[in-house]
């Protein structure tokens, strides 16, 4: 049986959003995030990040860079008992750049190609599974790799979601955060009868 996973942007959702972060001093967790991991951990998830890293295709960035800021994510998350199965980033731009980096491919969000590939890598069932993130483009993301999808209010989620309005159209939950929203995503694991017809919302 594939598993159910849990898919997350990173900034904005697990760690406080920045402008640009280009250190690993700079990420910081936004509070519960942790917790919501642990307890996807607990409840048997997959759990994977999934983030747009065209820095590197801009040479804003190298790739060495972004594994050492991945490594104090993890750490952090790890100090809290927290444990992320894979990290998954798009280092592509189609427009901006030099190099290798600057090309149209199937991994940039909204496309859904790095969910698809952490699917095929670790036998995980999209349909059953859940993507949070803090944009539109990430509700975006999860709609066309076939995942339900939370919309944190936390880094540029509020801003997203006022701008939209009524128009909540592909988003399944509404959350204060990303523990807010795992605590929806575990309801509706544990008794898939509370899934309901339209958007949902703490706010």
């Amino acid at each position: 049986m594939k598993h159910a996973a849990l898919f997350l942007d990173r900034d904005g959702t697990i760690n406080e959003e920045r402008e640009f972060i280009s250190s690993p001093q700079e990420v910081q967790l936004i509070p519960r995030s942790a917790a919501a991991i642990r307890g996807a951990n607990a409840a048997g998830l997959k759990v994977f990040v999934i983030t747009n890293q065209s820095g590197i295709a801009r040479g804003l960035l190298t790739v060495n860079q972004l594994e050492e800021i991945h490594g104090r994510l993890l750490g952090l998350l790890e100090a809290e008992n927290a444990h992320v199965d894979g990290i998954y980033y798009c280092p592509h731009h189609p427009d901006l750049g030099d190099g290798p980096y600057r090309r149209e491919c199937d991994c940039r969000k909204p496309k859904p190609g790095m969910l698809q590939q952490a699917a095929m890598a670790y036998g995980v069932d999209l349909s059953r599974s859940y993507l949070v993130g803090d944009r539109i483009i990430d509700i975006e993301t999860g709609k066309a790799a076939g995942t339900s999808t939370v919309l944190v209010l936390t880094g540029y989620g509020r801003g997203e979601y006022e701008s939209i309005g009524s128009n909540t159209s592909g988003i399944d939950y509404v959350a204060e955060d990303l523990y807010d929203g795992w605590q929806f995503i575990k309801q509706r694991i544990q008794d898939p009868r509370t899934r309901q017809k339209g958007v949902d919302s703490a706010v």
